[in-house]
């Protein structure tokens, strides 16, 4: 492989894009290097993941703003954050993850967001595939964090408003000219009943939808139970849905 492939997942918040980045990065993982982006402040992959994540680019990233003036620190702001980056990435048996961690205080960190970026790609070069979790709507666009992604996989639910913010990001990619190699709109929560409804509103949205992925009760009850998704069976029709991504995905490498 010669290039690192990026995937970005995106959506309205409760869609499921945190259990279809979790089940990508693992199947992913079977044919490469994976680096596993928690770009959400609320930080469930690790959980979906099933591994314990003790630190986050949020709180390395709030210390440094607020240095005291005069500091070693604040003379070197993009140095320590570079670093924070860099150690804030934990190491696991079958793929690295990064936790983004909380929101941003008060006040306008462009600057800081934009040595993020630097540092994310520099260090997803390294990677096979580098999997972003995205923050729930819009917000990961306006702030052009995702440029530079090679799959933007955007995640619906059986609902108007799901669909509705699907047909928002795409439509303000656009808007910001921000280069995707392909977006494919994904389907989640799908059953035989209401398949139907789900394709009319996709139409009614402009949405062509590439992937489907069948209701998968075992989603509630393992996050009932504190288990990784991922541990959801590989032949349950969800898990086979997702391995046809995954297979489309690869296509692109």
């Amino acid at each position: 492989m010669n290039k690192g492939l990026t995937i970005a997942v995106s959506g309205k918040g409760g869609v499921g894009k945190t259990f279809l980045s979790a089940m990508l990065i693992k199947r992913l993982s079977a044919h490469g290097s994976v680096l596993a982006i928690d770009a959400d402040p609320d930080s469930n992959l690790p959980d979906a993941l099933g591994v314990t994540v003790t630190k986050n680019v949020g709180g390395a990233r709030e210390a440094i703003l607020n240095a005291p003036a005069r500091s070693k620190v604040a003379s070197s702001k993009q140095e320590a954050l570079e670093l924070a980056l860099h150690e804030a990435i934990q190491e696991f048996p079958k793929f690295d993850v990064i936790v983004m961690g909380r929101s941003e205080g008060e006040g306008c960190y462009c600057a800081v967001n934009h040595v993020i970026r630097q540092v994310i790609d520099t260090r997803a070069r390294g990677y096979d595939f580098t999997v972003v979790d995205c923050h729930a709507g819009l917000e990961h666009l306006s702030r052009r964090t995702t440029r530079d992604v090679d799959i933007m996989l955007v995640v619906t639910d059986p609902t108007k408003n799901g669909m509705q913010t699907a047909k928002r990001i795409i439509e303000l990619s656009k808007e910001l000219l921000i280069e995707f190699g392909a977006i494919l709109v994904v389907a989640n929560r799908v059953t035989k009943e209401n398949k139907p409804q789900v394709e009319q509103t996709a139409r009614e949205n402009g949405l062509e939808i590439a992937a489907y992925i069948p209701y998968e009760p075992l989603v509630a009850q393992f996050d009932l139970l504190g288990k990784p998704v991922t541990e959801i069976p590989e032949d349950s029709p969800a898990s086979i849905a997702i391995g046809e991504i995954c297979q489309r995905i690869l296509s692109y490498t």
